[in-house]
């Protein structure tokens, strides 16, 4: 089982200030570190009211700076966001400064104004994104190269190539992620998306990343008493999945996904995708899933009050992450 914490940074004005969030985020992630999680996931949006993180590398090389064995995820960087050249440079830092515990996953947007912010057009986004993987893979050798006329050179490199992933829930991307990259990094999602991926890498005549990962619970958060802690952190939920509802129909035209029917505390609850647990419950859980599966923990979730982040993590250290089986974890990838 693959265990990750999750860290997107929001803080609206109803919850924790923003400051705090980010301190306890940093501390946050050397506990993971301590106990053994896998992995630290790195979102990234750009112009968002409640401050969502715009700056996955920057917070990713304060983590590096934290931690000593746990990896470090982007979740989805997003491509059209970054001069390519520069991104091949920062990231390649951040490798170095990680000691190799980088995991670049590269994303596609949505979302119009994060385009415009940049000078890009979404309608491009599917090639250029394609043209940024390629690009930083031809940058990491050290080699020159040319982009767009201009004389390029990336250095240092990393002693630890950067493992590239494309992450978007479409088939053409994961048919993009079987041929040009190291692996198609979609948590969360439909699993009938992974199989054109499979596929793909199939018929490259590339290793077989094998079933698609079962995925845990969206949101999970563990309690001593769950009906008095879901009281309070629905609003929490409430907005980040109201943010989504609002962004995914600026973009499509209405809410899709698990944000199509609306947003309330019966609806999260109903979905099975948001859920709060006794220890017990978040074993039998695990159980469930087994190997070959990702468990995902966001406890700052929406601004939440890091003092009740940590009373959860410490219920979780002692109850729930001593039982916790540590066999195969997911095949994110079909290079290594």
């Amino acid at each position: 089982m693959e265990l990750v914490m999750i860290f997107d940074m929001r803080a609206p004005a109803f919850g924790a200030p923003r400051s705090e969030v980010f301190a306890a985020a940093l501390d946050i992630a050397a506990w993971a570190d301590e106990i053994g999680f896998d992995v630290l996931g790195l979102g990234e949006h750009h112009g968002a009211d409640d401050g969502y993180n715009p700056s996955p590398l920057v917070l990713g090389s304060a983590f590096a700076a934290r931690t000593r064995r746990i990896h470090l995820r982007t979740a989805v960087l997003l491509a059209s966001c970054y001069d390519p050249v520069r991104l091949a440079e920062d990231t390649a830092v951040l490798q170095i400064l990680a000691n190799g515990r980088f995991e670049l996953g590269l994303g596609f947007g949505y979302r119009r104004s994060e385009f415009a912010m940049y000078g890009r057009r979404v309608e491009d986004r599917f090639a250029h994104t394609c043209r940024v993987a390629e690009l930083l893979k031809q940058a990491w050798s050290g080699e020159p190269f040319e982009y767009e006329g201009r004389p390029c050179q990336v250095r240092p490199v990393p002693e630890t190539p950067i493992p590239l992933l494309l992450g978007a829930n479409a088939p053409a991307v994961a048919r993009a992620a079987a041929r040009i990259a190291d692996g198609f990094l979609v948590p969360l999602q439909s699993p009938g998306v992974w199989q054109p991926y499979r596929d793909e890498c199939l018929k490259l005549g590339k290793p077989d990343p094998g079933e698609y990962p079962r995925q845990g619970p969206t949101f999970l958060w563990v309690s001593e008493d769950p009906e008095r802690d879901w009281e309070w952190l629905t609003p929490h939920i409430v907005h980040v999945l109201e943010s989504y509802a609002r962004w995914t129909e600026s973009a499509y035209g209405k809410p899709t996904g698990v944000y199509a029917g609306g947003v309330t505390a019966a609806t999260i609850r109903a979905s099975g995708k948001y859920r709060v647990l006794t220890p017990e419950q978040a074993l039998t859980l695990i159980g469930e899933l087994g190997d070959h599966s990702s468990l995902y923990l966001t406890p700052l979730m929406g601004g939440a009050d890091p003092r009740r982040a940590w009373k959860m993590l410490q219920l979780w250290e002692r109850e729930v992450q001593p039982h916790v089986p540590r066999g195969s974890v997911p095949n994110w990838r079909h290079t290594h």
